[in-house]
């Protein structure tokens, strides 16, 4: 995988953006956090990402490919085929 982290876009009363990062963590992957509620910047990032799509998480992998809301079945398929 690359050196690039993995960007996880939330907010922090977001139940499903804890929930991947607790998955991320348990997997022993690292990961960039933005708060999209706190950071403009991050939220223009996460509208380009997500199509200007409103769910959250946000999540963009290393190769670029981008999940919205995922569940951990997705996350772990994505990663299978990332090679993560």
């Amino acid at each position: 995988m690359s050196d690039k982290p993995i960007e996880i876009y939330g907010t922090t009363w977001c139940p499903d953006c804890h929930r991947a990062k607790r998955f991320f963590e348990a997997k022993g992957f690292s990961y960039e956090w933005y708060d999209i509620e706190k950071d403009p910047q991050a939220l223009v990032r996460a509208n380009n990402a997500r199509k200007n799509n409103k769910r959250v998480p946000t999540i963009v992998f290393p190769d670029g490919s981008v999940l919205i809301e995922p569940s951990n079945a997705e996350l772990e398929e994505q990663l299978n085929q990332t090679g993560g």
